[in-house]
């Protein structure tokens, strides 16, 4: 081999920076060039729609798959001013359009994370054939054009506007995708569970594409995991053994709050979702692990208080607990730590002492107030480890 052929040095390194390293890179930023990419694409442009919603900025937030093709985010907060020296608050929106390091957040337990890696709508912008931002401020409102991901003209005044918000209308760049076509569904999923994990949070979904006239879901449950844990239906006929026990408590040796809603029907399927600032953990981790330690404390006290365990009969651990059971754990923290790069395992260790503990006192506290319902449960726990 020629020393020419083994020669490498400064001239040979590429540095992309921007919206150049985002087009030709794309899965590292959105995890695919497919539908799931595509839809982590809309999901970086709404993450700070919504949590302007969720801080108290704005009070709604609505998503348009248009006819031709583009997709809209809209949210009606007091408009995101181009400059960054018009809000205190944060970057200007053209930083957050043009930054990769803009839409970072400090750690704020309410904010929730629907951005990948907290890059937000410089993502989207970059990956967009053309995109279009909307600002209503002050009663003007002010235009700005994109095409992959840079600035086309200076932002401009383009007349009087009612109401504030800001509006963000991008097309996904054909030459990057494999598909440029959202699924209803999945979105409406997604935002559905957004709804149900953030309180009172109102948000839209709006598809103009179907030949028949549009669709339109909106999304704003006031009864937070507890309507999460009902809308988890299990099948027809099969009978509730309980209500819907749940709680929501803060805690400062986690740094955080907690959510937890659960139930039992007459089912051996177990069904247990955990979330982290909004985010499922498929996975579990320590929420997950303080849920099941907590239930089982709760119940084998409880049992063992009135006979239906004795002295010599092995305890209900957290590996019992599942028959029938549905339960939504939900926490919402300032400083997240995940166990590996995916962020589908929690690993925040003050976590599960904490949830274990406030799971075990007020569900013993709702076994206690209800005996009929407390007794079907364990009975039914422990005829299934019979049955086993």
């Amino acid at each position: 081999m020629s020393d020419e052929a083994i020669t490498y040095d400064a001239s040979h390194i590429q540095v992309l920076e921007g919206a150049e390293a985002v087009r030709k890179r794309p899965g590292m930023y959105i995890g695919s060039t497919g539908e799931r990419g595509l839809h982590q694409m809309l999901f970086e442009a709404a993450d700070r729609a919504v949590n302007e919603v969720v801080t108290g900025r704005a009070g709604s937030v609505g998503v348009t798959l248009m006819a031709d093709g583009a997709v809209r985010v809209t949210d009606d907060g007091p408009g995101i001013p181009f400059g960054a020296a018009e809000d205190p608050d944060g970057p200007g929106l053209e930083a957050l359009l043009t930054d990769l390091s803009a839409g970072a957040r400090p750690g704020d337990r309410r904010a929730v994370t629907m951005s990948l890696f907290g890059l937000g709508p410089a993502v989207t912008n970059a990956l967009s054939s053309r995109l279009t931002a909307e600002v209503r401020r002050e009663g003007v409102l002010r235009v700005q054009e994109y095409a992959c991901g840079v600035a086309v003209a200076p932002p401009s005044a383009a007349g009087p506007a009612t109401g504030s918000g800001t509006t963000i209308t991008f097309r996904p760049d054909a030459t990057l995708f494999g598909t440029t076509e959202c699924s209803f569904a999945v979105l409406a999923e997604r935002f559905r569970e957004l709804a149900f994990l953030n309180r009172g949070l109102d948000i839209s979904l709006t598809d103009e594409r179907p030949p028949g006239g549009p669709q339109t879901a909106r999304f704003r449950f006031l009864g937070g995991v507890r309507d999460f844990v009902v809308s988890l239906r299990a099948q027809p006929g099969t009978p509730v053994h309980t209500d819907v026990i749940g709680f929501e408590q803060e805690d400062p040796r986690m740094a955080g709050t907690m959510e937890v809603a659960l139930r039992w029907c007459g089912s051996r399927e177990e069904r247990v979702r955990s979330f982290v600032n909004s985010m499922a953990t498929p996975y579990g981790g320590t929420h997950e692990a303080g849920l099941r330690d907590g239930v089982a404390a709760a119940l084998d006290a409880y049992a063992r208080a009135r006979g239906l365990l004795t002295a010599a009969d092995p305890g209900i651990g957290a590996d019992r607990i599942g028959e029938g059971l549905t339960a939504i754990v939900s926490v919402k923290l300032d400083h997240p730590e995940f166990v590996g790069a995916t962020r589908g395992v929690l690993g925040n260790g003050p976590v599960r002492a904490c949830v274990g503990e406030a799971v075990r006192e007020h569900l013993g506290a709702w076994l206690e107030q209800n005996p009929k319902q407390a007794v079907d449960v364990i009975t039914e726990i422990l005829r299934a480890d019979a049955l086993d």
